[in-house]
């Protein structure tokens, strides 16, 4: 059975509805694509997640979501910890987000870890994200324990994910991100923010530098322009999913990450797992939140 082990911070979120007030759920970018990945993969696909989360009653109720979701909680207990928040505001279907994360025990999720719960053949998902909330002894430790399991056969995956809010500097940013690079497998960066941050003029210079950096396949997503893909050195394009109306992005690259990555495991091509995260990423930002409910016969992606 292969496991697709997912790495970072699941917060509480609280997301607009249509009547003007919030629901409540929990979401982060790492955890998104687990749960994405949970509902996309078959019976042959573990998914987890590791975190570390407080000895509170919103701690306890986030192990118990992941539970009810199909995700094993691979979750470290902080005596006084408890879980991040953040509360998403649209216009335009466009998302910006306001954060509570200070106190937040994923920020300790690397303090004690020394080594990955996953076997050669498995994936596991790392992010921009995942780093920015760490301190700096975290984030090397983190770095650490991934080239250890990449070099026992464990599938490392990036999704560089650039927040520049969350970190101290652009400067502290790209380099902590370029780092993480070194230990990628799959890389799944965002033209738009390498463009912007990286100075990259093209997809082609984004992919090319992540392989650089070590990375044997990129995919790099271009909102609805195609998907570059870059296995060793072969170049291929993948035409995303017209979406008539887009209602809320959160979580867009997210549940692409999920349906490449587990189209990926169950033996597709680069191209077909592309093809079939375009498909997943078009439902769902047709809906308002980070998770919800996608038809998957419409994604191509056997249930």
């Amino acid at each position: 059975m292969t496991r697709f082990l997912a790495i970072g911070e699941c917060m509480i979120e609280m997301s607009p509805t249509p009547d003007g007030t919030y629901a409540m759920g929990f979401a982060g970018d790492t955890f998104n694509s687990a749960w994405y990945a949970r509902k996309l993969g078959g019976p042959d696909l573990d998914v987890a997640y590791l975190s570390a989360m407080g000895d509170d009653a919103p701690s306890a109720q986030m192990a118990e979501f992941m539970r009810a979701a199909g995700v094993t909680p691979e979750l470290a207990v902080r005596k006084g910890g408890t879980v991040g928040l953040y509360m998403i505001s649209l216009k335009n279907g466009e998302r910006s987000f306001s954060y509570w994360r200070s106190a937040s025990a994923a920020r300790t999720l690397a303090d004690d870890l020394d080594s990955l719960p996953a076997a050669p053949g498995d994936l596991a998902l790392f992010s921009g994200i995942t780093m920015a909330i760490l301190p700096e002894s975290g984030r090397r430790r983190l770095l650490d324990v991934l080239a250890e399991a990449r070099s026992r056969g464990v599938r490392i995956c990036f999704d560089p994910n650039l927040r520049p809010r969350l970190w101290a500097s652009t400067e502290e940013m790209c380099r902590w991100v370029s780092e993480a690079a070194k230990v990628a497998d799959i890389a799944l960066p965002s033209y738009e923010d390498e463009a912007d941050f990286f100075g990259d003029a093209s997809k082609r210079a984004t992919a090319e530098r992540y392989a650089a950096a070590g990375a044997s396949l990129v995919v790099t997503k271009d909102g609805p322009e195609p998907v570059l893909i870059l296995e060793n050195g072969a170049e291929t394009l993948v035409p995303p999913q017209i979406v008539a109306e887009i209602t809320d992005t959160t979580a867009a690259g997210d549940s692409f990450n999920a349906g490449f990555l587990t189209a990926l495991a169950s033996g597709a091509s680069a191209a077909e797992a592309a093809d079939r995260g375009c498909r997943v990423s078009a439902q769902v930002v047709t809906k308002r939140g980070a998770l919800v409910e996608i038809d998957i016969p419409g994604t191509g992606v056997p249930a």
